[in-house]
């Protein structure tokens, strides 16, 4: 039996040295034989058939001793790891400590683990409940927003209001100098607040067709476009056609052709469920995020570097790819010094969760994954067969979101949630 020890020379490093016997080499070298001499052709001999002396005096007994330590020294050091319940986070760097006639019999392995992590109480956890209630008027602008799919565009002659669909032309310019992107021709837009520069669409309201008019603006300043930041605008603006919506009953016959209800009561009615659930999904997410932070502050333990590294390379692969074009990002240094502690949050999060699934035997099981492909199958409209092919290893990280949302589960379904009448009826 292999023998290891450990040396724990941080929370998150250790060096583990253990010995590969002769015994074990020696089959090793056996199978590396057989795996290298497989398709060799040698005069008088038949493929794969040359007997070892005769391939290591052809081609080297280096070769075989080489393939063979290539070949146990993983097979041992995993056995290692498992005596000393290890869970590295990054390939080991292996250094040998004796060797006898060019065969190595010791060796060291420095490698990253997970630290030990001692899980206070995390059933229980008091939050206070969120409150999202489904209004009336919430139900009825579902109701309208409904009829609007089925509404058709009436041309109007009164002055513009908001709602309405206008088509003009505009030209913008900053201290009289056109801008890329600020001009358009016979644009169609609808005048609703939110989807323009501020002060654009409410500046088109109280024209009537025909009428021109100059614009002020301001762009904000975390606009998309640096170069429009906090910049003040003018748009000339000419409104050539103006019409609204006209919008069908909302009665039982709105509710046959949206849905398969008959009556407008039904349909009301499951507007409400729908809205109720997304209301209960997003209170859960906030119950969620409130145990979660109530947890890590609760935690303290030593983060593996090589974990925090590998997160904060992705936020900032992250930051370039949301970069607007033509944008410019601060200098890396500066950069990954800015994102290290969210990086150092993320890592935390996930060590914490994955503490709590393992005490909690949390696993993504074969239905866990079969739902997953399902739902991924459907938003593509592809097979599951396909989904499931073009997942390849990455269904492991699959699972690690199964394992994860289910670990967040249990945490909110044991939380105990309260309302701002009530007490809790223990301290956190």
């Amino acid at each position: 039996m292999t023998s290891s020890t450990l040396t724990r020379l941080a929370p998150t490093q250790v060096e583990l040295e253990f010995s590969i016997s002769g015994p074990e080499l020696a089959a090793a070298e056996e199978r590396a034989f057989r795996k290298l001499s497989k398709d060799v052709r040698l005069p008088g001999f038949r493929k794969g058939r040359v007997p070892r002396k005769i391939f290591e005096q052809t081609y080297g007994s280096e070769a075989v001793t080489s393939q063979a330590v290539d070949d146990v020294v993983p097979e041992i050091y995993a056995k290692a790891v498992r005596e000393h319940d290890l869970d590295p986070v990054d390939r080991p760097k292996l250094e040998i400590l004796e060797q006898n006639d060019g065969r190595p019999t010791r060796l060291k392995a420095t490698v990253e683990v997970r630290p030990p992590i001692e899980l206070r109480p995390y059933k229980g956890v008091i939050v206070r409940a969120p409150s999202f209630p489904v209004t009336d008027e919430e139900v009825e602008r579902s109701l309208q927003a409904l009829a609007k799919e089925r509404a058709t565009l009436v041309p109007v002659t009164r002055p513009a209001r908001l709602g309405d669909v206008a088509t003009v032309d505009y030209a913008g310019t900053i201290e009289g100098v056109p801008f890329d992107g600020g001009q358009a021709e016979g644009q169609t837009i609808e005048l609703t607040e939110g989807r323009f520069v501020p002060g654009f669409v409410l500046g088109i309201v109280g024209m009537t067709p025909g009428e021109s008019r100059n614009i002020d603006v301001r762009f904000p300043d975390e606009y998309s476009a640096p170069e429009l930041a906090g910049k003040a605008a003018v748009f000339a603006v000419r409104l050539y056609e103006l019409k609204e919506f006209d919008l069908p009953p909302i009665d039982d016959e709105l509710a046959r052709a949206v849905s398969n209800h008959q009556s407008l009561d039904e349909l009301r009615a499951d507007v409400r469920r729908r809205l109720e659930s997304v209301a209960a999904g997003r209170s859960r997410r906030v119950i969620a995020n409130t145990v979660l932070e109530q947890l890590l502050a609760a935690h303290d333990f030593p983060l593996p570097p090589t974990m925090v590294e590998s997160e904060l390379d992705r936020l900032v692969e992250d930051a370039a790819a949301q970069a607007p074009e033509g944008g410019t990002l601060p200098d890396e240094a500066v950069l990954r010094a800015s994102l290290h502690p969210e990086a150092e949050a993320r890592v935390k999060n996930t060590l914490l969760i994955e503490q709590i699934a393992k005490v909690e035997n949390i696993v993504a099981t074969p239905a866990d994954i079969a739902a997953e492909v399902e739902i991924l199958a459907r938003r593509y409209g592809q097979p599951a067969g396909r989904i499931r092919k073009a997942l390849g290893n990455n269904v492991l990280s699959l699972m690690d979101g199964i394992v994860r949302n289910k670990t967040l589960e249990l945490l909110v379904d044991n939380a105990e949630v309260i309302t701002n009448e009530e007490t809790p009826s223990t301290a956190s």
